[in-house]
């Protein structure tokens, strides 16, 4: 599991790199192969001065392009993939002046049906930029973030799928 949180950098050996570090204190992002929490997500989120926190929880469906799907599978380059969540979380807040909470937590690991695979909540005084920074955030994350999954197909066979190829120029990634 990595995580970056709004809590200072615990102390580590001087080889290894700190598992939290501190960032915007109203954010929080992590990467897990334990199952996500709708309602640690939501307690992240939550702030006196929201109005609105909308939450977008990711599972694991049945089917895709009209084919039986009985698992995902996920991978990440977490230190990547947790600096997007970030990068996100601060343009969310340039154009969204207002939001308080923005969190982002991501499984890897293979994920049955119905498992939640992503929870993105942003906290905001007011719903109708909630729901905009949500929608930016999964859509943004979906698109840059270096995470991939493995097609489990119902006849046996398998499929990678880049769900973050970071088709940015290289800087940007």
């Amino acid at each position: 599991m990595t995580e970056i949180a709004n809590t200072p950098a615990i102390a580590q050996s001087p080889t290894q790199p700190p598992s939290l570090v501190s960032v915007h204190p109203g954010d929080h992002f992590a990467i897990r192969f334990a199952p996500l929490s709708l309602d640690e997500v939501y307690g992240l989120a939550d702030d006196a001065a929201n109005g609105a926190i909308v939450v977008m929880s990711g599972m694991v469906r049945n089917h895709t392009d009209g084919k039986s799907v009985v698992a995902l599978e996920y991978q990440a380059y977490e230190p990547m993939a947790l600096r997007v969540f970030q990068k996100i979380a601060a343009e969310i807040r340039a154009s969204w002046t207002d939001v308080t909470h923005v969190v982002i937590h991501h499984r890897v690991g293979r994920l049955g049906i119905g498992e939640i695979s992503v929870l993105v909540a942003v906290g905001c005084p007011h719903r109708s930029e909630a729901f905009a920074a949500c929608k930016y955030a999964i859509d943004t994350l979906k698109h840059n973030a270096p995470i991939w999954k493995k097609e489990h197909w119902a006849d046996g066979s398998t499929s990678w799928v880049s769900i973050g190829a970071c088709e940015q120029p290289v800087e940007d990634c």
